[in-house]
């Protein structure tokens, strides 16, 4: 009884020093194995992948039809509410509009990937996810046919204003036939008053075509594609960029190696102000990060008063970004020429709403196409869709069947990837 009672005790304090003596959780960045859903007895090992939302359904079902042939990996689609409870049980994560903070991030205990299926990261706590070990990518729009498809949508918007879309609708309900006169990219008719001196009477109007002055927001990837298409229809480009050097990593060699002949004039983002005067038409494709929502106005305030003003900014951006007033605000409308059109195929919150509002309400602006929104999905009653010079898309600019099926093998691919332990490829780690 007592050499049984010894050997009890015994088994106890084993099994106690081996829990103690056990390794710790080693760093995420290490890619540990994903075997916490296989026993000991060689079940399979899984690898579970969560889309966040209902919305932009094809990009789950174009992954989930990529993966089908590989049992080991699961593909789940939740709605955002469930997101936070659910999210511990995976191991990547495609955020599409979902804002990812540093609460959900802490109870990802098995996250190794936080995706975006694209471009846009700017709902993901990139430093929570940092600290917390978790990789954080997109998928560069150049390689998956995104920028192509986005920059289209730019010229579609453009044509939809011009030629009146809205107007054109109400025409077919009326049985109307031959209005309203619309506008073409070909060019707008200048009117010039001749005086001859001479004989002091001699009055005439000379009427000349002049080229459509497009200035693009933001010359990366999309930028450069849309030039590139508007070329043939023989307007006037200029563009603004952060850094022209970075203008070569275009995947057609054509586009990166015509950089010089995409656009008419290159402008910097302190001289901005000058071209907006001037444009006819203004197309944002610029990212949504804390420069864009300033506007601009950082790189001056940070050499006066760097320290002090900067952490106030940086404040500003991380916790009160979706109200605030972005790069398109008040004086930036003001500044534009009276009746110019005004393209978004960026972000919503590049917009101040009640600056577009006021100045659609003026006629100063004269007419908004936008494929994304301030809140998403945007209110199908709100005031702006009242005007008949506002054209809303319901953020597809970049969901085509190609750059959709080229992004679901992307993801599919680093899944693999990750499952197998190799090194991520195809997408841009940003930490």
């Amino acid at each position: 009884m007592q050499s049984s009672t010894w050997r009890v005790r015994s088994c106890i304090r084993c099994e106690l020093a081996s829990r103690l003596t056990r390794p710790r959780h080693r760093h995420r960045h290490h890619t540990p194995p994903m075997d916490t859903n296989a026993s000991a007895a060689g079940e399979q090992r899984i690898t579970r992948v969560l889309f966040c939302g209902p919305h932009f359904p094809a990009s789950h079902e174009y992954t989930t039809q990529y993966l089908q042939s590989h049992s080991f990996i699961k593909v789940d689609v939740l709605p955002l509410e469930h997101v936070p409870q659910a999210i511990p049980n995976y191991h990547v994560c495609i955020v599409k509009s979902m804002k990812l903070d540093s609460h959900i991030i802490s109870r990802a205990a098995r996250m190794q990937l936080i995706m975006q299926y694209g471009v846009g990261i700017e709902g993901v706590d990139v430093e929570a996810a940092t600290k917390h070990g978790i990789k954080v990518a997109r998928i560069q729009s150049h390689a998956t046919g995104n920028s192509a498809s986005c920059a289209e949508m730019a010229i579609y918007l453009m044509l939809g204003l011009l030629r009146k879309q809205n107007e054109l609708q109400i025409s077919i309900q009326q049985r109307k036939l031959g209005e309203p006169i619309t506008e073409t990219l070909l060019g707008k008719t200048v009117s010039i008053l001749i005086l001859l001196f001479k004989t002091n009477k001699s009055l005439y109007a000379l009427d000349l075509l002049s080229s459509f002055l497009i200035f693009i927001l933001g010359f990366g990837n999309i930028g450069m594609d849309l030039a590139h298409r508007l070329r043939p229809f023989g307007v006037k480009v200029i563009a603004t960029k952060r850094s022209w050097t970075s203008c070569t990593q275009h995947t057609s060699k054509l586009i990166r190696s015509n950089v010089d002949d995409l656009v008419d004039e290159r402008v910097n983002h302190e001289d901005m102000y000058k071209f907006v005067r001037k444009a006819d038409i203004i197309v944002c494709c610029l990212r949504l990060n804390s420069e864009t929502v300033y506007g601009f106005i950082q790189s001056f305030i940070v050499h006066y008063f760097r320290y002090f003003l900067l952490v106030f900014f940086h404040f500003l951006f991380h916790y009160r970004y979706k109200k605030s007033a972005g790069i398109i605000n008040n004086d930036f409308i003001s500044s534009m020429k009276k009746g110019a059109l005004l393209v978004n195929i960026a972000r919503g919150g590049l917009m101040d709403y009640e600056a577009v509002v006021k100045h659609l309400e003026s006629g100063h602006l004269g007419g908004l196409g936008t494929d994304v929104a301030w809140n998403e999905p945007f209110n199908p009653d709100d005031q702006i869709l009242k005007f008949k010079n506002v054209i809303m898309t319901p953020h597809v600019a970049g969901v085509t069947e190609h750059s959709y099926r080229t992004m679901a093998k992307a993801v599919g691919d680093v899944v693999l990837q990750l499952h197998a332990g190799q090194p991520l490829t195809g997408i841009e780690i940003v930490n």
